[in-house]
């Protein structure tokens, strides 16, 4: 099937005439965000039954028409790992698509594995070992090369069939309805807000701090995420995280101190310096009862370490049973959850109803384990 390269405002027209009567829709984008802090769209890869095209956004100033189709309550728009691309969208258009198929979250409970890539994922549904030679490529160059061109469309022509074939098989094992709860976080917009207060949450090593150091490194973090936002730059170009948790242990109040910080380079001083230390001191100013809080969980009992392993075994158990990999379904930290009675993935959604309530079952002594030399049985109390 011939590509189309869609880079003028008629072509587009004319693509999206092609794909008014689809009802569903495969998607990939491409996207350089090394340098900046939000993604730049550099191409819009999409196709039907019929249709195979890249649609160039560098060249192409009006995407609405285009954005119209993705956006219609009748479609639905086929992903693998939607996550990057809806912010992408959301990004763009300030809303999400509100029919989305992940088919990678699909392959999660169909068996497929966890999390697994486009490419095994191809290769285990249609026999496809895919190219990956332009995996490095600048999608901000132009002209893209037909091999270029080539690559950037099979991760839409063989996600049609996939998306085919996994539906079809989500059809037959009565497993559509799992998905409905994954799908509707995927177009949750508040997934894709990012909140300045909530950033320090994303500085590695948060939790060695203690009391007043977490208030001050949480209005660090704001300031950084701000200033980021502003000028479009990554969150490290602003100030990295060892020196952000430096500046949140240490406290400077002068300029000379500054000095002092590890890694904090004479140009942020002379650049940041000064609101640093504002920064600082209003944080110095929060009372303590606004502080925020890391909660760090106790350690766990030998009794509870026991009942996890458990638990584990019977996740195992049931997982091989309904032929999907158990890391898809939960993970040790999950079962931890679980057992100190905290919310987690397992009381929610397809989790609980192939083995969150079989869990909790267990747990309240309405069913037991029996070992045999081969195998583990489920016996009610």
């Amino acid at each position: 099937m011939t590509i189309q390269f869609v880079n003028t405002q008629a072509g587009l027209e004319t693509l999206c005439q092609q794909l008014a009567d689809s009802d569903w829709l495969a998607v990939d984008t491409e996207f350089h965000r090394e340098k900046t802090y939000f993604p730049q769209l550099c191409l819009i890869q999409v196709a039907n039954h019929n249709v195979i095209a890249c649609v160039d956004p560098l060249a192409i100033e009006d995407l609405s028409t285009l954005m119209a189709l993705f956006y219609s309550d009748d479609m639905t728009i086929v992903f693998h790992a939607a996550r990057q691309d809806l912010e992408l969208f959301f990004l763009m258009q300030n809303a999400l698509p509100p029919k989305v198929f992940d088919t990678q979250l699909a392959a999660t409970v169909l068996g497929y594995g966890d999390q697994i890539g486009y490419g095994n994922l191809v290769k285990q549904c249609l026999g496809v070992e895919l190219d990956k030679g332009q995996a490095r490529t600048d999608w901000r160059q132009r002209p893209l090369s037909d091999a270029q061109v080539e690559y950037a469309a099979d991760d839409v022509r063989y996600l049609r069939q996939v998306y085919l074939q996994l539906l079809d098989e989500l059809n037959r094992t009565g497993r559509v309805e799992w998905l409905s709860d994954d799908f509707a976080a995927l177009t949750a917009i508040e997934t894709y807000q990012e909140d300045p207060q909530q950033s320090w949450l994303r500085v590695k090593g948060a939790g060695r701090l203690k009391s007043q150091q977490l208030v001050i490194l949480q209005e660090l973090g704001a300031w950084r995420e701000k200033r980021a936002i502003e000028l479009d730059l990554p969150r490290r170009w602003i100030l990295k995280d060892d020196v952000m948790l430096d500046l949140a242990r240490f406290a400077p109040m002068t300029l000379e101190a500054m000095k002092k910080i590890r890694g904090l380079e004479a140009r942020d001083i002379d650049r940041y310096g000064n609101t640093i230390i504002k920064v600082i001191t209003a944080a110095k100013d929060i009372p303590k009862e606004k502080w925020p809080v890391l909660k760090r969980p106790s350690a766990l009992s030998n009794q509870q370490e026991a009942l996890i392993d458990a638990l584990m075994a019977l996740l195992r158990k049931s997982c091989d049973e309904q032929s999907i990999t158990p890391s898809a379904v939960a993970t040790r930290k999950d079962i931890e959850s679980l057992v100190r009675g905290q919310d987690c993935a397992l009381l929610h959604g397809w989790r609980y109803k192939i083995i969150g309530h079989t869990l909790q079952a267990f747990m309240q002594g309405k069913i037991s384990i029996q070992a045999h030399p081969t195998h583990l049985e489920i016996k009610e109390s």
